[in-house]
């Protein structure tokens, strides 16, 4: 069902403030049982969210706000210096629980659907970015089903594989502020909760030296300040 993109528009944006234009890309899982329910809230002004695309599990794609305006998704978080994600961001919105995989159409959907978003705003892989790693302490998405290293080896993310031993928390707590995390707003284990939710989903366990060795690396090679303007 991937193709055109049905227009939907949801009355819940505005315009990005202070002249600011999207260079970060949000993704993010709708938490309900259907495309539609999420469709609807989206859309619904008692609601105060919206996203700027749904992706539904089929492949369809709806438009719910236009791309140069401030759609209502990110919330209060930060990532590097950016604390109005919403002013500087795409708000994706993929219908799933968090409790199942994301199906083949849907994520063939989203890469078609990013490809475009981040030639049209010259936005870098390293600044496409979960939810939960703009709000650790608040959110989970696009979960741990999410494949961040596919959507890496197409281009369309960033990824590490990197190996290591022993496990500094100083050094893994600096290098996560290097690569974007808000160090100083989360607590130490929040920022590793999110970091593995996205780089390591299935690790369990203490900091040790793989969590070091990824961000370390993620950090050298795509330190956030590097890809986009604090604001």
């Amino acid at each position: 069902m991937t193709g055109a993109v049905l227009s939907c528009p949801s009355p819940n944006h505005g315009p990005r403030r202070d002249g600011a234009r999207p260079d970060l890309v949000v993704l993010h899982y709708t938490g309900m049982t259907t495309a539609e329910a999420a469709l609807a809230r989206l859309c619904d002004p008692a609601a105060e969210v919206s996203a700027h695309y749904l992706i539904c599990e089929r492949g369809r794609v709806w438009r719910l706000v236009p791309e140069a305006l401030r759609a209502w998704h990110g919330g209060t978080g930060r990532w590097g210096g950016v604390r109005d994600v919403n002013s500087r961001s795409i708000g994706i919105e993929l219908a799933n629980t968090g409790a199942h995989p994301f199906s083949a159409p849907q994520m063939a959907a989203l890469r078609a659907l990013m490809r475009g978003i981040m030639a049209r705003w010259s936005i870098p892989p390293a600044r496409v970015i979960a939810h939960s790693d703009m709000a650790p302490a608040r959110k989970s998405d696009p979960g741990p089903r999410f494949d961040w290293r596919g959507l890496a080896c197409e281009g369309l993310s960033v990824w590490s594989d990197a190996t290591g031993q022993g496990a500094l928390w100083g050094a893994f707590l600096r290098d996560a502020g290097r690569f974007g995390y808000a160090v100083g707003d989360n607590a130490p284990e929040t920022v590793l909760n999110a970091f593995r939710l996205r780089f390591r989903p299935y690790a369990r366990g203490p900091l040790d030296g793989t969590d070091c060795a990824r961000i370390a690396d993620l950090a050298e090679r795509f330190p956030v300040d590097r890809d986009g303007p604090s604001a």
